[in-house]
């Protein structure tokens, strides 16, 4: 590499906290060329955002640099003063956040939100400012961008909202892009159609880019070169191609391994030691009679013909047998996620019928639901395990309050049992039980969420996004235990998801929907290896595959 744009050598970060100084970064070294894409990938508390933070040098209060350095374009960032940051923020280097409501500001038209970036940097004036912003919109591809210039947040879809994000990044048009986790929560076309869009405009304005992911996929697709990082350390970095096709770390060999790859199943997807330790799967049995029937199922919102009015489901039919798992895909606002808290009664229905286990609940009131004989037999796993569970309840409360609501007959001995009992099926040490949502992982997390859900025993579970923000060694677990769960408990799932590879590891059957009907149904191998329609086949396209490696090689190629 020539002189590199961005040049990190042995930077260290501490960070003060109540139990003393924590060292996040330690001694890293990496360097971004000139309209290169570095990947920087590895789960969860590696450092992977503190590093970009560092670079923009937006670290939180108690964090400091420690030692070595950060240079740009011969400025070293780590002792420049905070008015020239102010300058290089947004001119020179611009960053994507993971969440791009939460990085816009929800009482200001987006519009606005864009030409306040130009004006800042001089970009524009205030009288030319707003076509300015409506041409930068444009460029990233918002429809109508004269009448979405005045829409406030709330009024876009998640894609739209990464869009503005991406235009106000990209408005100052600078040297250096850091996209941390930018299709984050995004369905497999947007994502791409995300991804795209940004090496596309970082190839017009010849920009240099670092993307920060914890997908080895959508690394692999899209980065030059990739950093792997571990506890605050590089352990190693290679071409993209390189790093996947020949892994020197143990760490990294994990990561390739907990990613689905086509032709994976859900034990492979584990470490070698945790395989060994897990029990044997039984053959595949037959489904037997259908739990759930839908028929004719239809969601208005608003009158019909009336402004903002929207039919989100229209005439859906489908079956769920016991044992089986159906997987429901396709894009955001195809009408998944209305369906699914329609069958969970969270949703009144407009019209058609819901029979689950003999009886149409479809007429019950959402409001009166939560007290009917049959809510301990349906029960759900939200997408957000953090957003689900109650901040001021330890876990034990939490995996409790079923029991506490719908089995009034048990004592509280007999509770704090079943809590244990619980926590062990999903593989939560005891000692978590006492602790806060905010002193969990991800992963711990995510097994509170399903403890409360199989508490009352289901019949039938909807997964709604399970594992679409955990990393990929920690969804390997989570994927593991449901289909262990599965079949200890014989229960049925409706699979809520927008990633393919890991609705083929999950699930019997797969319907794919758009626009809120269902336009192909089959068997989850037979669907996805032969789709019928030209959307199925578009879905599947979108999907950002590693290159196949190790067992996963060797397979493809016999």
């Amino acid at each position: 590499m020539s002189v590199p744009l961005l040049d990190i050598n042995r930077l260290s970060i501490d960070f003060v906290t109540r139990n003393g100084t924590v060292r996040a970064i330690d001694d890293i070294s990496l360097a971004v060329g000139k309209g290169e894409t570095l990947g920087i990938v590895g789960e969860s508390g590696s450092g992977k955002s503190v590093t970009s933070y560092a670079v923009m040098r937006i670290l939180d209060r108690a964090g400091r640099i420690a030692g070595g350095s950060i240079q740009y374009g011969g400025v070293s960032l780590h002792k420049a003063k905070e008015r020239d940051l102010r300058d290089i923020r947004g001119r020179e280097i611009s960053m994507i956040f993971q969440n791009p409501r939460a990085a816009l500001n929800p009482i200001r038209r987006i519009g606005q939100q864009v030409a306040d970036v130009l004006i800042q940097h001089s970009q524009a004036t205030r009288a030319n400012a707003r076509e300015k912003a409506i041409d930068m919109l444009r460029a990233v591809k918002i429809r109508d961008p004269e009448k979405r210039y005045e829409a406030y947040p709330y009024e876009l879809s998640g894609g739209m909202c990464q869009r503005v994000v991406i235009a106000i990044a990209l408005a100052c048009k600078p040297r250096l892009l850091i996209a941390d986790e930018p299709t984050t929560g995004l369905d497999v076309t947007t994502q791409k159609a995300v991804m795209d869009l940004i090496m596309e405009l970082t190839r017009e304005f010849n920009m240099s880019t670092i993307l920060i992911t914890h997908d080895l996929g959508l690394a692999a697709a899209y980065c030059d070169r990739l950093v792997v990082m571990e506890k605050g350390k590089v352990i190693e970095a290679n071409g993209a191609s390189e790093l996947f096709h020949a892994p020197h770390e143990a760490y990294t060999r994990q990561l390739l391994q907990a990613t689905p790859h086509r032709d994976s199943n859900v034990r492979d997807l584990l470490p070698d030691e945790l395989r060994k330790e897990a029990i044997s799967l039984p053959a595949q049995r037959t489904p037997g009679n259908p739990i759930l029937s839908v028929r004719h199922l239809r969601k208005q919102f608003g009158k019909p013909g009336a402004e903002g009015s929207h039919l989100a489901v229209k005439d859906l039919s489908f079956q769920i047998r016991e044992g089986e798992s159906l997987g429901l895909v396709g894009e955001s606002g195809c009408g998944k996620s209305t369906t699914s808290a329609m069958v969970m009664r969270l949703l009144d229905t407009s019209e058609g019928e819901i029979e689950f286990l003999g009886e149409d609940i479809a007429p019950v009131q959402a409001s009166k639901f939560a007290a009917h004989p049959l809510r301990g037999k349906l029960q759900m796993v939200f997408q957000d395990p953090t957003d689900s569970l109650n901040p001021r309840w330890t876990a034990a409360q939490s995996i409790a309050d079923p029991l506490n609501r719908l089995a009034r007959d048990m004592d509280s001995k007999a509770r704090e049992q079943r809590v244990v009992e619980l926590a062990g099926l999903v593989g939560l040490p005891i000692n978590l039980l006492n602790r806060f949502p905010h002193q969990l992982s991800g992963g711990q997390k995510a097994r509170v969420g399903i403890a409360r859900a199989i508490a009352l025993q289901p019949k039938l579970l909807i997964l709604d996004e399970p594992t679409a923000a955990l990393d990929v060694s920690v969804q390997a677990v989570v994927l593991n235990l449901l289909e262990d769960l599965k079949h200890r408990l014989g229960m049925s799932y409706l699979f809520i998801s927008h990633d393919l590879n890991v609705v083929r590891l999950l699930c019997d059957r797969i319907m794919v929907m758009q626009n809120g009907e269902v336009v192909e149904e089959d068997n989850a191998s037979e669907l996805l290896d032969n789709p019928k329609t030209d959307y199925t086949r578009s879905l599947l396209a979108a999907i950002p595959h590693p290159p196949e490696t190790g067992k996963s090689a060797e397979r493809a190629s016999v």
